[in-house]
């Protein structure tokens, strides 16, 4: 593992936001689903295509809070253009499971 140093960590971005709008992205070389997700008022709603489709659907989606990093410049991804890159693990079958708090935290605050 390749060590970093603090001032590395704290250029990195990741910030809570909250899922508003969830649908499937067909076009999208591996299963994929568009969430829009709302980082508050000083970041706004960004999209990002996730491969999370083994453990979620769009209807599970919508109302939840993601962790994302968004100072990643923005990536064309099929026909979308991915603008934050929501986080996750992957279980012991290979599936991503979501990061996410687990309290309410503001929209738009960066991981500590």
């Amino acid at each position: 593992m390749q060590e970093i140093g603090w001032s590395d960590f704290t250029k990195v971005e990741l910030r809570v936001g909250r899922v508003v709008e969830a649908r499937p992205f067909p076009e999208a070389r591996k299963p994929a689903i568009i969430l829009h997700v709302d980082f508050g008022p000083e970041i706004g709603v960004r999209k990002s295509s996730a491969q999370i489709t083994a453990l979620y659907t769009p209807e599970t989606l919508v109302g939840r809070l993601v962790v994302a990093v968004v100072n990643f410049p923005p990536k064309q991804i099929g026909p979308i253009m991915s603008e934050c890159l929501v986080t996750g693990f992957h279980d012991a079958e290979g599936r991503v499971a979501l990061c996410v708090p687990d309290r309410d935290v503001p929209l738009g605050t960066k991981l500590a």
